[in-house]
């Protein structure tokens, strides 16, 4: 009879702990904004929650059921920019994307045969780490060709919240620290029906991706619904920007939880490593990116943005707020992720059987 009110219990402290851990990362987020930060709603959630993390003072792990939110909300709102003209423009770039996509994939194994020995890694677990796809999905793959997950998620989880930290900063240290930026559609009045009928679209076409099995359906779903709807002439008015900060929030507050202490304290070389070589890898594609923009004519930031190896979720909101295209950034994230994500098993099959050959004779000899 008392197990019925004890699981009660220990569920309303379970949510009264999410809710003042993201609530902190709220706050986190208003701070960040007060003092000019790029993308703040999504930064200083991100500072705030890992800090709670790593510091032992509020340990949680955010749902990952919660994280689809943020991203069906910052998809939608980019796939109502996909206007007929950005459409004309994306198709007249396709050799330029397609390019700094394969540039990209050319810095990230030379970069995993950098770095992944001096990690302690093996060349299929170094691979998986930096090539830019969600801690989830390279788990996944990395369970499926036996090799041990961990580092992993840990050094994809270091890759997404660094290129969303120094990016930004990166590109406002370039250009200066502008006044007055931010997201657009700040003025757009709350009209709970457009709210709701753009909500319920974009979790439509996402459960629509996940039944067909399409890659990244959190994602792309949404963008290719509100993109169609957008591009046919009957777009939904924007989300206001109180919906879009609370999605960052949700967003920043998912990559900050997923910090642990005892695995940082564990794992101090292969922390140190995976942040040089996630740097190294940054570096490697900004250079990549901004040369191929001398040799297209294009603006460098909007390739710099594009060539990222970060989310498509995270990269496109900061393209919105450094008043860039996010719908062309975003067209370059996708095309990444058609390439990738159907030849990331194959590859990491073929360098996870390649290192077991290559070991087995050593062990035969001893």
């Amino acid at each position: 009879m008392t197990d019925a009110p004890a699981s009660s219990g220990a569920v309303l402290r379970r949510f009264l702990r999410l809710a003042l851990f993201i609530g902190l990362g709220a706050c986190g987020g208003w701070l960040f904004q007060r003092i000019g930060s790029p993308l703040p709603w999504m930064i200083g959630p991100l500072v705030v929650t890992a800090l709670l993390c790593l510091t032992g003072a509020l340990p949680t792990q955010v749902p990952n059921r919660l994280r689809p939110f943020g991203q069906v909300v910052v998809a939608s709102q980019v796939g109502l920019t996909f206007t007929s003209e950005t459409l004309h423009v994306v198709l007249e770039l396709g050799p330029v994307i397609l390019g700094t996509a394969m540039m990209t994939l050319v810095c990230i194994l030379l970069v995993t045969l950098v770095f992944s020995r001096w990690s302690g890694m093996t060349l299929a677990q170094g691979f998986l780490a930096n090539v830019p796809t969600s801690p989830v999905e390279a788990a996944a793959m990395a369970v499926e060709n036996r090799v041990d997950p961990v580092p992993v998620i840990f050094s994809q989880t270091l890759r997404l919240s660094a290129v969303v930290l120094v990016l930004p900063f990166g590109l406002f240290a370039l250009e200066g620290w502008p006044a007055g930026r931010g997201m657009p559609h700040a003025d757009v009045p709350i009209q709970p029906l457009n709210i709701v009928l753009l909500l319920a679209c974009g979790f439509a076409a996402m459960h629509l991706f996940r039944w067909l099995r399409i890659p990244n359906p959190n994602f792309l779903g949404p963008l290719a619904a509100t993109a169609t709807l957008a591009v046919s002439g009957y777009g939904l008015p924007p989300y206001p920007a109180v919906i879009l900060s609370a999605a960052q929030v949700v967003l920043g507050c998912w990559l900050g939880s997923t910090f642990r202490r005892e695995l940082v304290a564990r794992a101090g070389r292969l922390t140190l490593t995976c942040l040089v070589s996630i740097l190294t890898l940054l570096a490697a594609c900004s250079l990549g990116a901004a040369g191929i923009a001398q040799l297209a004519g294009m603006d460098w930031r909007l390739l710099v943005l594009g060539a990222a190896p970060g989310g498509v979720t995270e990269m496109a909101l900061t393209a919105k707020f450094l008043g860039q295209n996010a719908t062309i950034v975003t067209a370059f994230h996708l095309t990444r992720i058609f390439i990738f994500m159907p030849n990331i098993p194959w590859i990491v099959a073929v360098i996870a059987r390649y290192e077991r050959r290559r070991l087995r004779p050593e062990s035969e000899d001893k």
